[in-house]
């Protein structure tokens, strides 16, 4: 199978799952049009979903010539894998998906993920990876963390209940951040160690 088929698979499979997430949620909303499609820009699960099928699109339709910049791939799948690890770690048990709801959950914090880190073993320019590309690498956490606690002081909506302010405080919100920070740095340490041994 080719990368670009292999990209064109998994752009397909996340834009479905990111369509039929905003379909279930346009469905089952009791807040005004408006203000659920903030909601649904507003998880790091959908925006990171968008990042991943937006780059696969790209890639399928080769739009992305030959990566110059290695480390894009690796930022994108570090950020899905946090999406998600934190869901199976602390989300998956706080609720009990059924049907489609059930599919598109999979899909979006457990399959796609898993598509992501193989699609980066095949593909990833990884002699090309260095410890400094990570500083820039955190630039879209911070600035998604930084959006969230913001708009959720003027709005009281906070999307995963581990940065819920109104409920924890901003202490513990941050001190939960800190410890998401620490596991994005840990795991972006260890692509970037692991590429270099794949390459030695």
């Amino acid at each position: 199978m080719t990368q670009r088929i292999l990209s064109l698979i998994f752009a397909l499979a996340g834009w479905f799952s990111i369509i039929a997430q905003y379909y279930l949620m346009v469905k089952n909303t009791q807040i005004s049009f408006a203000e659920t499609n903030i909601r649904f820009f507003s998880y790091f699960t959908i925006l990171t979903n968008i990042i991943v099928a937006g780059y696969f699109t790209l890639q399928a339709f080769k739009r992305i010539p030959k990566i110059k910049n290695p480390g894009i791939l690796t930022a994108i799948t570090i950020y899905i894998l946090i999406v998600g690890l934190v869901y199976q770690i602390i989300l998956r048990s706080t609720w009990d998906p059924k049907g489609l709801q059930r599919l598109v959950d999979e899909l979006l914090h457990t399959i796609i993920p898993i598509f992501v880190l193989i699609y980066w073993y095949l593909y990833e320019n990884k002699n090309r990876l260095n410890y400094r590309q990570i500083l820039s690498w955190t630039i879209y956490p911070l600035l998604y963390l930084f959006y969230i606690l913001i708009r959720g002081y003027f709005s009281d909506f906070y999307p995963y209940p581990f940065i819920n302010v109104s409920d924890l405080g901003y202490f513990q919100v941050l001190l939960n951040s800190f410890g998401i920070l620490l596991l994005f740095a840990a795991l972006s340490t260890l692509f970037v160690r692991i590429g270099k041994n794949l390459n030695n």
